[in-house]
């Protein structure tokens, strides 16, 4: 039998690292602008990135391994 070898995974690790870091990023950096105009959903955003980063890294971490 034949072992079947695959090439280079590059591609798929920078798209796992991205879905990983680039939302909680995204709403984080949008939890900043809209900051001085709504604290409250600012706070919002800031919360929903932080569980986005925990969940990623979980999932994602856990895929990596």
């Amino acid at each position: 039998m034949i072992a079947l070898e695959v090439g280079n995974l590059d591609g798929l690790l920078i798209l796992i690292l991205v879905v990983m870091f680039g939302p909680p990023l995204a709403l984080t950096l949008i939890g900043f602008r809209i900051k001085k105009e709504s604290p409250n959903t600012a706070k919002t955003f800031f919360i929903f990135a932080t569980l986005y980063l925990i969940v990623g890294l979980g999932i994602c971490g856990s895929m990596l391994t």
